[in-house]
């Protein structure tokens, strides 16, 4: 199953020409979760690959206007096209509060809308994966979010079972779930002589904003990617600790105590140019990307190679635009 991330909003609390707010749009399958919801990422969307589709769910890091201003519009956009499927919001405490202060605003929605207070460290069930609500610290109420797929069985050796007598068909399903089996003959065979050992799920941690924390570090944990914010360099680290961010140095540092395989920095500020914010962390962590709004990162399966940004791979490709 394909996963990938498509950053929307890469911006910090200011937006510019060519960055809007915080907005991050994961795609596991034709699951589409939505972190952040800042002003205009619906035309982001519509210049995604990704299209202005319904999401299923939309996780909300705080309740900073930079990371909920696009929310009216989106909601009355997919009422204003008759969206008929139940939609849920899911952020931190307040995040009730929000909905309900925004309601003269958005007006009657003719989909089922629930908002709904998660703390942080709760999870939310759902098929094959779970979202945790990642504790973080600043200067709200505040939680990142990371989805954590189920373990995968084993690598099913083909030929093992058939050396083994077992015939393909119901038997073959039975031991792939790992229980044993017995032939027509009375041979045992032995799930785990045919089955590796479960294999991992991906697992993608988002800060939303926050100080550089145990929850994030704990999430982060062998995480193939890591989207942290990098609001601030090293030379304003007194800043950051005052308002509740990171440096790129502290965000490098974390990814790299947590061993996640690639880190992308985001909620960037117009004080620093990204070249700057790539330097400094990649002095501490090779394995940085610092994306652009419609870039696109990539979650294979580990047995199928290492999880890369591509360069607008979440931008529309217009008419026209192949082998340009």
């Amino acid at each position: 199953m394909d996963l990938d991330v498509i950053f929307l909003g890469t911006a910090g609390s200011v937006p510019t020409a060519r960055r809007i707010t915080s907005a991050t749009l994961i795609r596991r399958g034709g699951e589409r979760i939505l972190v952040d919801c800042g002003e205009g990422v619906q035309r982001r969307l519509m210049q995604s690959v990704a299209g202005l589709a319904d999401v299923e769910l939309i996780l909300l890091t705080h309740a900073h206007a930079d990371h909920y201003l696009g929310l009216p519009g989106l909601l009355k956009t997919f009422d204003l096209r008759e969206r008929a499927a139940p939609l849920a919001l899911y952020g931190p405490p307040g995040t009730r509060a929000l909905v309900r202060a925004l309601a003269p605003i958005v007006g009657n929605l003719s989909f089922p809308f629930v908002a709904v207070d998660v703390e942080p460290g709760d999870d939310i069930a759902c098929a094959g994966y779970r979202l945790q609500a990642v504790p973080t610290i600043h200067r709200v109420p505040s939680c990142g979010w990371a989805l954590v797929e189920d373990d995968r069985p084993g690598r099913f050796d083909l030929d093992e079972a058939r050396r083994r007598g077992v015939p393909e068909g119901p038997l073959f399903g039975r031991l792939q779930r790992g229980e044993d089996v017995v032939l027509d003959d009375g041979t045992a065979v032995v799930a785990t002589e045919i089955v590796g050992e479960p294999r991992a799920g991906r697992r993608v941690v988002i800060s939303g904003d926050t100080r550089p924390c145990d929850g994030v570090l704990a999430a982060a944990l062998d995480a193939d990617l890591l989207v942290h914010e990098a609001t601030f360099l090293a030379e304003e680290e007194g800043r950051a600790r005052d308002t509740r961010h990171s440096t790129a140095h502290e965000a490098a540092s974390l990814a790299a105590e947590a061993g996640v395989r690639l880190l992308a920095l985001t909620h960037l500020s117009t004080r620093y140019p990204p070249r700057l914010v790539k330097e400094e962390a990649r002095a501490v962590f090779a394995a940085t990307e610092v994306p652009r709004d419609l870039d696109l990162a990539e979650v294979p399966f580990r047995e199928r190679g290492e999880p890369r940004l591509v360069r607008e791979g979440g931008a529309e490709r217009q008419a026209g635009d192949a082998g340009a």
